[in-house]
């Protein structure tokens, strides 16, 4: 069960004008369900995303950033689950190019001016024929539809609203994400994609994205596992009304990037929370080292650690992996006699060893919450950095081991 995961309604989740959803079922992994979602723009949008650093990135991954790079107006997103098309050569590429070929024969667009994505088992063929039988057949969607038609292993929907005003103009952000494992994201089987009526140009929204990625998505870990087909995509429909963004110097600009990293970073933990098997949500957060980038290379080398988040499964207070996982996080002139390790307000761990006042069962009493708070404080600088993770429970190995069953 997810850990403390909102449930998903439609009723919640505002429509962006200019974003038109439809779901269908190709029957790609399972019958008689959803497993394709087309998101359709209207004329005058602007879309920018970033993708996976896996260098075996997916056929999908490597046709989406092609055809942004073209610079051509994006007319439709559209997603499959139940197949990755990952590790499929130049017969994947054909396939996802053959789908986005479909589905602009049937919008009256080019091929270019859409982006494919998909999502489920690496290094089997896409079933296009499916996917292209199915298209037509789609039905009109809400938010909720959509997240739910992009789901594999994950056990609930993950979609967020929000709406500000920018000079005076309602603004609408909504988003929807999937994912459970194989979650570890590096982005310049995690999907992302948030709409907004606001105006941004092009390169802006390329920059955009990217700040909002560096501090939602790729701030979590479940597994470690940096997936082939990662993609965060961001969609300004321009139809709001409001001033049109050309500058990040721009006060709009930092009004709406504040509120998309609201939403990302809630749709990023939402992949955390409904990790696979997981049972506890853990924040760790690295304060005072001397850059941003140290600070996240230590909150890493704690949440991808198997030891501790077996420890935290077993709500175990064996805090000495901890400290194993700062010491070996890279951090070269580490002066481990200035650290402090925290669990919520429990000091661990003090000037280089045990904490003389800590108790074990002050210990055992935080690591059996639900939700729990690292807090490491490195003593060489200002800088901070947050990552979120869950525990590994016994559940993760056997979802893992009967994924393909």
């Amino acid at each position: 069960m997810a850990v403390n995961l909102k449930p998903v309604s439609g009723e919640h989740l505002f429509p962006v004008p200019g974003v038109e959803l439809s779901v269908a079922a190709a029957g790609i992994k399972k019958a008689d369900r959803n497993d394709v979602l087309v998101i359709r723009l209207d004329k005058g949008n602007t879309v920018a995303g970033v993708f996976t650093q896996n260098r075996f990135c997916a056929a999908p991954v490597q046709i989406c950033k092609k055809h942004l790079d073209a610079g051509v107006q994006i007319r439709a997103l559209v997603i499959n689950t139940g197949n990755a098309n990952a590790g499929t050569g130049e017969q994947g590429r054909s396939d996802a190019l053959q789908v986005c070929r479909t589905l602009a024969d049937e919008l009256g667009c080019q091929p270019e001016q859409i982006l494919p994505f998909s999502t489920g088992v690496i290094l089997e063929p896409l079933p296009v024929d499916k996917i292209a039988a199915a298209l037509p057949s789609r039905q009109g969607a809400d938010w909720a539809d959509a997240a739910r038609a992009i789901m594999t292993t994950d056990t609930a929907p993950k979609a967020v609203s929000a709406r500000l005003t920018l000079d005076g103009h309602p603004v609408t952000i909504t988003g929807i994400s999937k994912g459970a494992g194989m979650i570890h994201p590096n982005m310049a089987t995690m999907l992302g994609f948030i709409a907004t009526d606001a105006a941004v140009t092009r390169p802006v929204l390329r920059q955009l994205v990217k700040e909002v990625a560096d501090v939602s998505f790729n701030c979590i870990s479940v597994d470690g596992d940096t997936s082939t087909n990662d993609s965060f995509i961001l969609i300004s429909t321009g139809q709001s009304g409001g001033p049109l963004i050309d500058s990040p110097l721009q006060a709009a600009y930092q009004a709406l990037k504040a509120e998309l990293i609201q939403v990302a970073t809630a749709l990023a933990q939402a992949i955390v929370r409904d990790g696979e098997g997981a049972t506890k949500f853990i924040t760790v957060k690295v304060e005072g080292g001397r850059s941003f980038e140290e600070c996240k290379d230590v909150a890493y080398a704690i949440a991808r650690s198997p030891l501790v988040k077996t420890a935290f499964f077993a709500s175990d207070p064996n805090l000495g992996r901890l400290l194993c996982a700062i010491g070996y996080a890279g951090v070269q002139d580490l002066d481990v006699d200035r650290l402090e390790l925290y669990l919520d307000e429990v000091l661990v761990a003090v000037d280089g060893g045990r904490n003389p006042l800590y108790r074990e069962e002050d210990g055992q009493r935080v690591m059996a919450q639900p939700e729990i708070l690292v807090r490491v404080k490195l003593g060489r600088g200002a800088a901070e950095a947050t990552v979120w993770t869950c525990d590994f429970s016994y559940d993760y190995v056997k979802i893992n081991a009967d994924y393909r069953s």
